[in-house]
């Protein structure tokens, strides 16, 4: 059984190193900025566990109407058991309107493969593809979505209202 709980403290040891193997340097924000934003209600940290054991976690931005699904992941050991899938369904049940980045797939990459498995993987548990492609921070991103619709516009805005104007001013759109 696969269930999703706010982090607790003890666990953040385990969390943390999964954060750092589990995403390229140039995606990850400072680990403590999220615990900054969720200790202040503006995200979520959910540690996954899958009968009761560790084994992965998810990160929101939150806000009114729309959440950012900031990070998925799931443990090395776990991955391939349905972990993943079940995690995703689980926060498009808990949050109505969800979006999520990934790495561009519309450009050439040395892991152009790995992108592709990872938007099928989206796209597969019920979220689509947007006609949004932005340049976030130097990674090209492209955006797919469950129970929302979002332009360039709205996404810059999310990040400027929910995140941070300073990290919004590095968002530039990306035409497909």
């Amino acid at each position: 059984m696969i269930t999703l709980n706010r982090f607790r403290w003890w666990e953040l040891g385990y969390l943390y190193v999964l954060y750092l193997t589990a995403f390229p340097a140039s995606e990850r924000k400072p680990f403590g900025i999220i615990l900054r934003m969720a200790k202040e209600g503006r995200a979520d940290l959910w540690a996954i566990r899958s009968d009761g054991v560790l084994a992965g976690l998810a990160a929101t931005v939150n806000g009114p109407e729309v959440v950012l699904l900031d990070y998925l992941a799931v443990s090395k050991k776990y991955r391939g058991w349905g972990i993943g899938t079940a995690a995703l369904r689980t926060l498009m049940e808990q949050y109505s309107a969800l979006f999520v980045e990934i790495e561009s797939t519309y450009e050439p990459a040395a892991n152009s493969t790995e992108r592709e498995k990872r938007k099928q993987f989206y796209v597969n548990c019920g979220m689509v593809p947007l006609e949004v492609e932005a340049d976030v921070f130097g990674v090209r991103m492209e955006l797919l979505s469950h129970g929302c619709s979002m332009d360039f516009d709205g996404y810059r805005s999310f990040y400027r209202e929910h995140y941070s104007p300073w990290a919004a001013e590095h968002i530039r759109e990306v035409q497909p």
